[in-house]
């Protein structure tokens, strides 16, 4: 991993939700971030607004429009980096996308459009393929490097959807099966289950709990990013090569906490177990 003052990661899908926490988290943290996101890049669009952010807060967002259906688009947002930064240390990919007309996951897939599966397996796992071909490519050259792919307890039970289900554990599989290729480079693929995030959309809700779990103990974006800062800085993160880890056990075992200091809930035990591939990582144990 690269020296304290000179680290650079990039977010896909960092505009809102978890990656915008994760962006704003890794900044903070000293990490040059680069973003990806729909939407323009100048100061009063969306992008570019939460680059100001950051900005204003002293740390350095990089923001970049791009489709991650479009591969050619992909491969020169890696070679902005290339040129621009020199070096990429870390990937996050959080890019996802929600099927066209969705409002919520309610109805059986055979009720749903198969068109469904372009923004839950197109965009939710085969660009996490395209983006972990290309920050491999330039983290195995300087034998160092994380890759993150967001997932979640869908792949261990049914949640929301099948094609989300589809998406998920399929990350885990590609973090897995990445860990056996990437054996000996120095660079190093985990997956990461969240729990119940607290979006800004969900507080505004007015709602208590969300499908059983207390959002009082739930898990803030920015706190998603201060374990994935906490993972990109253990000396040991290489043990976990393949894992499937849990942000709130993983944020446990090495004191990272909420925005309000709380400790967000693993939520293990309402899923029957862990990850299904790969070593256990170092929390394993904390429920």
């Amino acid at each position: 991993m690269a020296d304290d003052d000179h680290r650079v990661a990039l977010v896909t899908g960092g505009a809102g939700g978890v990656g915008r926490g994760v962006v704003t988290a890794l900044a903070a943290a000293g990490w040059t971030v680069w973003f990806t996101g729909r939407g323009g890049t100048s100061p009063d669009e969306r992008l570019g607004r939460l680059a100001a952010r950051v900005a204003a807060d002293g740390g350095d967002a990089r923001p970049v429009t791009c489709d991650h259906t479009d591969d050619a688009a992909v491969a020169a947002l890696y070679g902005r980096i290339a040129v621009e930064s020199g070096r990429l240390d870390l990937l996050v990919n959080a890019v996802w996308a929600a099927p066209e007309g969705f409002g919520g996951f309610a109805e059986p897939f055979w009720r749903r459009p198969v068109s469904d599966w372009r923004p839950l397996v197109d965009v939710g796992l085969r660009a996490h393929y395209v983006a972990s071909v290309h920050a491999a490519g330039l983290m195995v050259d300087a034998g160092s490097g994380l890759i993150v792919h967001v997932s979640s307890f869908g792949s261990r039970g049914h949640l929301h959807s099948v094609l989300y289900g589809v998406a998920k554990t399929g990350l885990d599989k590609m973090a897995a099966d990445m860990a056996v290729e990437l054996a000996g480079t120095g660079v190093t693929a985990i997956s990461l289950w969240l729990g119940l995030i607290r979006t800004r959309m969900l507080l505004a809700s007015g709602l208590t709990e969300f499908a059983g779990f207390s959002l009082d103990r739930a898990e803030d974006p920015t706190f998603v990013g201060r374990v994935i800062d906490a993972l990109a800085r253990d000396p040991d993160v290489a043990a976990s090569n393949g894992a499937t880890l849990i942000s709130a056990e993983e944020g446990r075992a090495r004191g990272v906490t909420n925005d309000d200091g709380t400790q967000p809930d693993s939520h293990r035990n309402a899923f029957g177990g862990g990850g299904l591939f790969g070593p256990g990582g170092a929390a394993t144990s904390v429920g």
